[in-house]
């Protein structure tokens, strides 16, 4: 029984692994073999997303295909975010933190700051407008599904939310990795915590951080913005308890969020990465065998990323989202902006004070 409910999965795994496929193939022959260069200036995780998006809105996914694709996107994006921890040195993971928590906060406070002076002005549904906001803060359509019951969203309100994060999550994903590397002039520092912290989803601040590092040749800037999204993630344990307070006041409500339900517990799993490297680099330092098996996680990490990609392009419906009304997108586009501008404003004032 349990044979056949993994064997299920298989049809729609294997497809996102073809588009993974399909998507390596074209990023050489572009970028190497027609444009000449040594190295593809596409990238891979890019052109799977938009492949995945083509093909999704071109043609109607079969249901046989839609639960090995939700695993794909739940799971496996999952697993290779894990592996990404053993990408980093020792103690960086409490470097980044020091840096990362006060930017998130900030970021947090602004964004539910100009949300809540929206609301009065477009007059968006309040409980819409906390799923955007929660959305665009902490940590996307997760944000948005665990938030929704505290306030008793309607289902329609729980789908506008997901489409104004995924639309604008989309956008920022594919822009800002360019835009961040002429602004924050090619530091991957500042650039890792502009995208851990301006992009909503983070399948997104992953595929966005995959880009970055296949155009500039920069894994530092993929762990940092990694590392600083999983942080902004934590904040879910905090921010489901304020909505549920803030939209609840004046009730007599009965609590109904779990903080087991709502832990990111990947987080764990990516600092238990961390520490597997740190602690196979003091014992097996000189070991090629060692050597070969970071390399291999690597590997996979950057494989299950894109087939994530593949996944979520193919999930995302561009006709129900066009066919859902402006108002809500209008906020969900300043959220975007406010959250990008406040990031970049907060990492100047870090660099003016602390460095």
């Amino acid at each position: 029984m349990v044979y056949k409910k993994h064997l299920v999965l298989l049809p729609g795994i294997i497809l996102a692994f073809v588009l993974y496929s399909l998507s390596q193939g074209f990023n050489n022959i572009i970028g190497i073999e027609l444009l000449g260069y040594t190295q593809s200036p596409i990238s891979t995780a890019m052109i799977a997303i938009l492949l995945g998006m083509f093909f999704g809105n071109i043609f109607k996914v079969r249901e046989s295909f839609q639960k090995g694709l939700d695993f794909t996107r739940d799971y496996l994006l999952k697993l290779g975010i894990i592996f990404l921890g053993i990408q980093l040195k020792p103690f960086e993971f409490l470097d980044f933190s020091k840096i990362a928590i006060p930017l998130i906060i900030i970021c947090i406070i602004s964004v539910l700051i100009v949300i809540k002076l929206l609301i009065k002005k477009l007059k968006i549904p309040t409980r819409m407008a906390y799923l955007i906001s929660i959305g665009s803060t902490v940590c996307g359509t997760t944000a948005i599904m665990a938030t929704a019951p505290v306030i008793k969203a309607s289902k329609n309100e729980v789908s506008y939310a997901i489409a104004n994060i995924t639309l604008f999550g989309i956008l920022s994903m594919l822009i800002y990795p360019y835009f961040a590397n002429i602004y924050f002039d090619e530091d991957p520092l500042l650039i890792g915590l502009f995208l851990g912290t301006s992009i909503h989803e983070t399948s997104q601040v992953a595929a966005a951080g995959l880009i970055y590092e296949q155009q500039f040749n920069s894994p530092e800037t993929l762990n940092i913005s990694t590392i600083t999204k999983l942080i902004r993630n934590t904040f879910l344990i905090i921010m489901i308890p304020l909505f549920a307070l803030l939209y609840n006041r004046g009730k007599v409500e009965k609590k109904n969020y779990s903080i087991v339900k709502i832990f990111p517990f990947f987080v764990l799993g990516f600092i238990g990465m961390i520490l597997l490297r740190n602690i196979g680099d003091e014992i097996y330092s000189s070991s090629t065998h060692w050597i070969a098996s970071v390399d291999t996680i690597k590997s996979f990490s950057k494989i299950f990323l894109t087939m994530a990609m593949s996944a979520i392009g193919l999930s995302t419906n561009l006709r129900d989202i066009i066919s859902m009304g402006y108002k809500p997108f209008i906020v969900g586009f300043i959220a975007m902006l406010t959250v990008g501008i406040v990031s970049i404003i907060t990492i100047e004032s870090y660099l003016k004070f602390f460095t």
